[in-house]
């Protein structure tokens, strides 16, 4: 399989630096990207920081983050291939309480990071003549849960879920491929130590690793045929709940 070229946006910790991972692991090119400096370059060393790898730091929500992944993946290795905008935030907060700047907070990384990363990349894609974009995603933008107070996380992130359809539309005819991937709880630094609280809201009431992530993107980035998907990989946590 031809060696490509894949961009990593959120790659300091948790799924995104596993995705990265898996790629290089299985020979390609990476970009990674976090808004940390200093976490970014922890990671690009835990990573062998070789000739198949290269960094940006930079906050997605600003479209000269983009342009610089871009530049520096064009620079060092000559194309983009994938592009994954994996950077997100998540926290909890009673709707009633969200003010204006909270807000602000999510649809900047979640949705603007998204959007605005996809719009740098996507230039180089149609003059390739093809691309791949995924998203992050999740479940939870078609299942609510009483008592999670997340309206400001799904709002941001039923955009990008939207987000998805329409760029496949738009681009399908340049041979761009789009589509989101829905994780449901990940064991990763942002849900803490105890993330296997959240067990029961999986069908196979058990929460899921950043490997079973990496896996689909995989397979999600290579194939050929898929396009418009919204894929959950949620352990049937789209599909119910698990009363333990």
């Amino acid at each position: 399989m031809k060696k490509q070229t894949i961009i990593v946006t959120g790659a300091s910790s948790g799924i995104g630096k596993e995705i990265a991972h898996d790629f290089l692991t299985k020979g390609d090119n990476v970009v990674i990207n976090s808004s940390s400096a200093e976490k970014l370059k922890d990671v690009y060393q835990e990573l062998g920081g070789g000739e198949n790898l290269a960094m940006v730091a930079g906050d997605v929500s600003k479209k000269k983050t983009g342009e610089q992944l871009l530049a520096t993946a064009i620079a060092k290795f000559g194309s983009v291939d994938v592009l994954v905008n994996n950077a997100g935030i998540f926290e909890t907060k009673p709707f009633l309480e969200v003010d204006e700047a909270y807000l602000d907070k999510f649809l900047g990384t979640n949705l603007k990071g998204t959007f605005f990363t996809t719009q740098a990349i996507i230039p180089q894609m149609i003059k390739q003549k093809g691309g791949v974009i995924i998203n992050i995603g999740t479940p939870l933008v078609n299942h609510a849960l009483g008592g999670a107070n997340i309206t400001a996380q799904m709002a941001s992130k039923g955009g990008v879920h939207a987000l998805t359809l329409q760029l496949a539309a738009e681009f399908g005819k340049n041979n761009i491929r789009v589509n989101t991937i829905a994780p449901g709880t990940i064991r990763t630094p942002m849900h803490g130590d105890r993330v296997d609280e959240s067990a029961g809201l999986h069908l196979l009431n058990r929460v899921g690793e950043v490997q079973d992530i990496a896996e689909m993107v995989y397979t999600v980035a290579k194939s050929n045929f898929i396009s418009g998907a919204t894929i959950n990989v949620d352990g049937g946590m789209g599909a119910g709940h698990h009363l333990n």
